[in-house]
């Protein structure tokens, strides 16, 4: 047996103190983040926090299509009740206000999902949604939202009807109504039949709100043959109702999903901008640091700054990741941010781990619970990632495009004649998507979509 000496050169990645800090910042949420901020500005003497950035002015909420409705015009007359009664009372009355960063659109769009529609439903609401204006109401005439849809689907006014129906069911109260008249009768109807003053707040919500307008109380007791009290009561519960039910969605305040980064189209690009407002921008104090410089004593001091410096870089090397990592994703999806779902292209996190040269725990970290501002809403990260699927012309799609393009072809069926998943194979072959019946039954039930047989509506008699 024979001992020898050799020399081995290897490399080896080292979880110093400082990377193990970086990585933690880099996983938690902006509200985890700003908190530890915090903590450390008021333990450590060594930081001291920068000018704060202003808000971007050019980020808007997105505009909602649709104007003024002409019977707001009047509202404010309305204000005034029987006795000479203010209703515009801030402390009787105060105004409702939403505080997530979700549109109008998005909040009815979300509920139509989650709420029980029929895939049919879906399709109908969609149109009816895209025709309500900022206020809530119902802006278009639902021949014109009939001609709007797909011809194909045979969608009848009758079937509008009803979808308009129960969606005026959904939140804020009041949507989707076509006048004044008509949104408070939907606020009213959700109240409990024993109210007092219910049944005759309704009956003034049928042609007689010209004459509140008016402050005509005496006419409209006659009119309704009512005693002056009940007519009060009433009054109260009309004016209890909002005359602008979609306001109470629209804001653009971030309260509890604030977003790391904002996707915007600028000059025909798209671009990528970090969340500069969101928490303080640190530095190390430079006059402590200056006083260190030279004196072999305050080691206290000294462990701060070098805590000081590690904390700073630390959140440069978030955001630098968080911007490349986001960068990346817009990049891959560009034709889901310029047509939709069914345009989503498949990707997994060794995608962005071999172009931003990272490990995919890494990345995983980046994309858990991080959220970009974009113009189809606050998306999280995780959701533009996706299993693939093989196409006829031997390219990838994205599950989640398939999905949808399954959720279309079901919602535009002809209800006497539904689709079998068969079908819908063959349909989605004919647009160049491979897929087996089983998986398109795998999307289908996980959408919570019946199969075809329960489906099928029978032909009226």
């Amino acid at each position: 047996m024979k001992l020898s000496l050799q020399l081995k050169v290897s490399q080896q990645l080292t979880m110093t103190p400082q990377l193990q800090h970086a990585l933690r910042l880099l996983q938690m949420p902006v509200l985890e983040l700003n908190t530890q901020i915090q903590n450390a500005l008021a333990e450590n003497v060594m930081l001291e926090s920068e000018e704060p950035e202003l808000p971007d002015p050019e980020i808007e909420a997105p505009e909602v299509v649709g104007g003024e409705l002409d019977d707001n015009a009047q509202w404010s007359d309305l204000q005034g009740g029987a006795g000479g009664d203010s209703w515009s009372d801030e402390s009787r009355r105060p105004e409702l206000a939403d505080h997530s960063d979700e549109t109008l659109r998005d909040h009815l769009l979300w509920q139509l999902e989650m709420e029980h529609f029929t895939p049919r439903e879906v399709v109908i609401g969609q149109g009816l949604v895209d025709a309500i204006n900022e206020d809530g109401y119902l802006t278009e005439s639902l021949d014109t939202i009939q001609q709007s849809l797909r011809e194909e689907a045979s969608f009848s006014v009758a079937e509008i009807e009803q979808a308009l129906q129960k969606l005026q069911t959904l939140d804020p109260p009041g949507i989707g109504a076509r006048d004044l008249g008509e949104c408070i009768r939907i606020q009213l109807r959700q109240l409990d039949s024993s109210v007092t003053g219910r049944d005759l707040a309704l009956q003034i919500t049928d042609g007689c709100l010209d004459l509140v307008a008016e402050h005509e109380y005496p006419t409209l007791r006659r009119r309704l043959a009512v005693s002056e009290e009940d007519l009060d009561t009433a009054l109260l519960l009309v004016r209890s109702c909002h005359p602008r039910p979609g306001s109470a969605i629209q804001s653009a305040t971030t309260e509890y999903i604030i977003p790391d980064v904002y996707v915007r189209k600028q000059d025909g690009k798209w671009t990528v901008e970090v969340n500069r407002s969101i928490a303080p921008r640190l530095k190390v104090n430079q006059t402590y640091a200056e006083m260190l410089r030279g004196d072999s004593g305050h080691s206290n001091l000294r462990t701060q700054l070098q805590e000081a410096k590690w904390l700073v870089r630390s959140l440069e090397i978030r955001s630098d990741t968080l911007l490349k990592v986001a960068m990346c994703i817009v990049e891959r999806q560009i034709d889901f941010f310029e047509k939709g779902e069914e345009a989503m292209k498949p990707l997994v996190l060794r995608d962005i781990a071999e172009i931003v040269d990272m490990h995919e725990s890494t990345i995983s970290r980046v994309t858990a619970n991080k959220y970009m501002h974009t113009p189809r809403g606050v998306l999280e990260f995780r959701y533009f990632f996706s299993s693939q699927l093989a196409a006829n012309d031997g390219s990838e799609q994205s599950s989640t495009a398939i999905r949808a393009k399954i959720r279309r072809l079901i919602g535009q069926e002809n209800p006497q004649k539904p689709l079998s998943d068969s079908k819908i194979v063959s349909m989605l072959a004919e647009e160049g998507t491979r897929i087996a019946r089983r998986t398109v039954a795998k999307y289908r039930e996980a959408m919570q979509i019946a199969p075809s047989s329960e489906r099928r509506e029978r032909p009226a008699r």
